[in-house]
């Protein structure tokens, strides 16, 4: 524990530890405050089964399309400066998106994706900049408050829907509006945290096509695509798990407290998994091991009796969880430098959430053409199967072309 002591650490280290956990505490309410309050949503702008799937795709695609911006920004104003104004405009997309018609909560959800697609690719260089000793302490303190967002968003905001709707006393449909716009409160709390990183700050060189050789790579593919795969069953569950389980007897507080539950359960293994596989000469079987958690888990809450629901929904929360993690952990494991590493992250996660994308869109399509869930279980399916094929080449001991110096 002596690694995170802060007695250790010059004043700034410590403010620049906390304000980046609160800036990982964003990453996901965005998305996983929707899903709870999806079928009220849907009911108000009559948005069909479908479009409710795109609604929850658009976050997860843009979280892909805008991580190419990122070293862009990079260069133009620097790191922390890009952090800063992606929270500034990710606390306008929440405020102003349950606002401004069906139109506008699309385009105020996609902006939001983006604008954590591009806090993500900054977070893990400013950590390894910052903080070299500490990476892997800080990582995994990353990802739980990262969890710790999501779980908070998904658990809560139907409870706050009824809460406003209780206040209105049942006389608006449009509650949800002021429980989705609740969340650009902890954005607006980080980013005046984060202001003291601005001082002092400047652009930083960023090689355009440091990247390039990557994508000659077939393990950077692999990496990449395993990122993917993994995300989309995750996008899933965040944007369509509360439904399923409503559409199955759970009311929608219970629906909304077990994803809350799932996410939260994550943390434990988000630690453990990357532990443990750093520990064995490759990680094929660690990545094996939380694959097969996360589909029994999913294919549970799907098939299985309603009854034994919180026990697929542990085994799920351990699966996604080390998922995840070991989605991160290759991404430091498969690089031979920290420059390489960069790019690395740039291409798994801009490839790899473009891909997650399809995930819930395609959930949401099945849904309407057959009326039901039952066909998910064939698409989860799979996924998982792509995904554990993609981590057998992934989790091998190897390493991709190194990047350094490349222009």
């Amino acid at each position: 524990m002596a690694l995170l002591s802060t007695s250790a650490m010059p004043r700034r280290g410590v403010l620049t530890l906390v304000a980046l956990l609160l800036v990982a505490l964003n990453l996901r309410p965005a998305l996983t405050s929707v899903s709870p309050v999806l079928g009220n949503i849907g009911e108000a702008l009559a948005l069909s089964p479908s479009w409710q799937g795109i609604l929850t795709t658009l976050p997860v695609l843009f979280l892909g399309l805008a991580a190419p911006l990122a070293p862009r920004l990079v260069r133009r104003i620097g790191p922390e400066r890009s952090v800063f104004a992606a929270l500034v405009v990710l606390a306008v997309a929440l405020l102003v998106r349950p606002y401004i018609g069906t139109m506008g909560l699309f385009l105020g959800t996609a902006v939001a994706g983006g604008c954590i697609g591009i806090i993500g690719v900054l977070l893990p260089g400013i950590v390894k900049r910052d903080f070299p000793r500490r990476v892997s302490i800080m990582t995994g303190l990353y990802t739980v408050a990262l969890n710790l967002g999501a779980s908070t968003a998904a658990g809560t905001t139907e409870p706050l829907r009824q809460l406003l709707d209780d206040v209105a006393q049942g006389a608006s449909l449009s509650a949800w509006q002021g429980a989705l716009a609740f969340w650009l409160l902890p954005a607006v709390i980080a980013a005046l945290l984060w202001l003291p990183q601005l001082r002092g700050t400047k652009p930083t060189r960023v090689p355009a096509r440091r990247g390039a050789r990557l994508r000659h790579d077939s393990l950077a593919w692999q990496v990449s695509l395993f990122m993917g795969l993994q995300s989309s069953l995750a996008y899933i569950v965040f944007g369509w798990l509360p439904t399923i389980l409503q559409d199955r007897g759970l009311t929608a507080v219970t629906a909304g407290l077990a994803l809350s539950v799932s996410i939260l359960l994550q943390v434990s293994t988000a630690i453990l998994a990357p532990w443990i596989g750093s520990r064995m000469r490759d990680q094929r079987t660690v990545l094996a091991v939380v694959m097969t958690l996360t589909l029994i888990g999913l294919l549970g809450c799907l098939y299985a009796p309603i009854g034994s629901v919180w026990l697929w929904i542990v085994v799920l929360g351990l699966g996604q969880g080390g998922t995840f993690s070991m989605a991160l952990t290759l991404l430091a494991l498969r690089a031979p430098d920290a420059t390489t590493a960069a790019s690395l992250s740039a291409m798994a996660q801009g490839i790899g959430y473009t891909l997650a994308a399809a995930g819930p869109l395609l959930v949401g399509v099945l849904h309407d053409w057959s009326g039901g869930w039952n066909v998910v279980g064939v698409l989860v399916s799979a996924i998982a199967l792509g995904a554990l094929v993609m981590a057998l080449g992934a989790g091998r001991n190897r390493q991709v072309a190194s990047t350094q110096g490349v222009d």
